[in-house]
């Protein structure tokens, strides 16, 4: 279902109803979870918001975000868990196991068929067609995939493993996975350490599971070279063997794995904070304020594949984490302005900047990381051009246009200029002036001025000529075909605005004429603002989404949008973002 990219609707937070509601909704569809289980699952006062989207084949769904996590989501009233859910409950749903090599095809929107499940000693748990089930794969218990049974495990081995075994609804690395913080799976031992007896067993399963040529079917019984093929990448390891190879599992298991997330998110802040202060901030950037530190220097030393995210760290707050690393003497913070605290010293002497490395990124994981990673911006090329409206025909005509036409600036120049000299209307005392015969004076000349005007400079008669064609532009995007529109493309709209309860908001439209995607941006601002965005419909726009960030962010947006159009060299661009508001404009003028 969330193969291929999703259309978000809107995202708004949740009222403290809804929560109750989704709670006993929870406990209902979900009856092992406990009460504390539950009120974790869905919190009482941390930000709970639910977006609603559309898949790419159109169905609604809603998705419950949790610390910026999706959670759950919601299809045709019926309620699913997330696999960064089923991580923290792995018993929730009946789980079956199927080979690593599976997963790449369910990634990529296949459903799982029975020939590639692995049957444990104790045997397929007990399930009822339509029952919603977990899939793990060998040697890791924790779920990468969810599904609903399309048949009952009795009904399963009635037909020798074969056929269709659950239909998939979401996975580890789908496009739902995305919108979170993109970790991976833990490492969660397996219940049944033991490997079946495939030889003896009843409804045993064959180890070599085979790829039917169908994206959307796995494991039948296929061609004979396609058996070879994937019995060389899976082999015939048995689950203890999978178990003790972790490369079988396919999720690059991490030593830090045992740490909890905020004690990693804790040493990705300081290993940002040192990787910042030694490579990237200068003496002559001091004082230099705090949040710049964070938005333009910290948020580019996180490595590739991690997200920075103080608010998941044990100090919540760059003040709190800024005031230890002042208590260790490694840098100096004032209040240099009321409210705004800036660096105004650092100790590069300090033994835990001169002792830190700088991390070099092996060549494996630069490799899975670019193969993982979703498509750097490319900004896209925009040209304008010029419509021909009816007034204007006979004056293009002659060359082979008519009304509507659309032309580039050098090719109007081009044909008036041939037109001139065809119709030999170029002054021979001044080659600078060019008489006007009677179409040139109904296409380019006022009312008032035909009998008035009888010649006109060169450059005048160009650009009288381009001022009364019709406005048009050419977006070209990156790999695909030129799309060319009527009017004038309008700039990416920044508005401050100030709501009733007197807090400020910026308002950020027309990010999609660039080819940005409002999600994309909403969650970089959220997490270089430390502020909250949502995602909502624009106003007064057709099918256009507008990112709201709390407080005024007009600085890191300008910079964030700046950058990726200078870092990518973009062509066309000669329009920066338009700041309305003018409150705020006068306080920074």
């Amino acid at each position: 279902m969330f193969a291929k990219a999703f259309r978000v609707k809107s995202n708004t937070a949740i009222k403290g109803s809804d929560r109750r509601k989704l709670r006993a909704d929870v406990t209902a569809v979900f009856p092992t979870l406990g009460t504390d289980q539950v009120s974790e699952l869905v919190p009482g006062k941390e930000e709970l918001n639910i977006v609603k989207l559309y898949a790419h084949r159109g169905d609604a769904v809603a998705v419950y975000v949790s610390g910026g996590n999706p959670i759950l989501f919601e299809l045709e009233k019926n309620l699913y868990p997330t696999v960064y859910t089923l991580w923290s409950y792995p018993d929730l749903l009946p789980t079956f196991t199927t080979w690593p090599l599976v997963l790449e095809k369910l990634v990529g929107g296949a459903d799982l068929m029975l020939p590639g499940l692995v049957v444990p000693p104790a045997g397929l748990p007990q399930v009822q067609k339509g029952d919603l089930c977990a899939i793990a794969l060998v040697g890791n218990r924790a779920p990468v995939a969810i599904g609903v049974a399309t048949m009952s495990t009795a009904e399963m081995l009635a037909s020798g493993l074969k056929g269709k075994g659950f239909s998939v609804l979401h996975t580890y690395q789908d496009h739902l996975w995305r919108s979170g913080d993109k970790s991976s799976p833990p490492s969660i031992a397996p219940l049944a350490l033991d490997p079946p007896d495939l030889g003896e067993e009843k409804g045993s399963v064959q180890a070599d599971a085979t790829l039917q040529g169908d994206m959307r079917h796995l494991a039948l019984e296929g061609e004979e070279e396609e058996d070879e093929e994937v019995q060389q990448m899976c082999g015939e390891k048995s689950q203890s063997e999978a178990t003790e190879d972790p490369s079988v599992g396919g999720l690059n298991p991490d030593p830090t794995d045992s740490k909890t997330l905020q004690e990693q998110m804790d040493e990705l802040l300081q290993r940002c904070f040192l990787h910042a202060l030694k490579c990237r901030v200068k003496k002559a950037d001091l004082p230099l304020l705090t949040s710049t530190l964070l938005g333009s220097h910290m948020f580019s030393c996180c490595p590739e594949g991690r997200q920075l995210d103080i608010k998941k760290s044990s100090y919540k707050k760059l003040s709190k984490f800024l005031q230890h690393m002042q208590q260790e003497q490694i840098i100096q913070v004032k209040e240099l302005s009321k409210g705004v605290e800036s660096i105004v010293a650092v100790d590069w002497k300090h033994p835990r900047i001169t002792s830190f490395v700088i991390p070099e990124p092996s060549p494996t994981s630069q490799t899975i990381q670019e193969g993982s990673r979703e498509q750097p911006y490319h900004p896209p090329d925009i040209k304008s051009l010029y419509c021909v409206p009816a007034s204007m025909t006979l004056l293009f005509q002659e060359s082979g246009h008519k009304k509507g036409s659309v032309l580039e600036g050098s090719e109007v120049r081009t044909i008036v200029i041939n037109y001139a000299k065809k119709n030999d209307l170029v002054d021979a005392d001044n080659k600078n002036l060019v008489k006007l015969d009677p179409i040139l004076c109904d296409c380019i000349l006022e009312k008032n001025e035909q009998h008035a005007v009888v010649k006109l400079p060169w450059d005048s008669l160009l650009s009288r000529c381009l001022e009364k064609l019709q406005p048009a532009y050419q977006v070209t995007f990156p790999g695909q075909e030129p799309i060319v529109k009527k009017g004038k493309i309008g700039p990416i709209d920044i508005t401050l605005a100030q709501r009733a309860s007197n807090k400020k908001v910026t308002v950020v439209r027309n990010l999609e004429a660039y080819g940005l995607d409002p999600c994309s941006v909403a969650a970089i601002l959220q997490q270089r603002c430390q502020a909250s965005t949502t995602v909502t419909p624009a106003p007064g726009a057709k099918d256009s989404l507008q990112v709201q960030i709390q407080g005024n962010q007009v600085h890191h947006l300008g910079r964030l949008l700046l950058g990726l159009l200078r870092s990518s060299g973009a062509r066309g661009w000669r329009r920066h973002p338009t700041v309305r508001g003018e409150k705020e404009n006068r306080r920074q003028g």
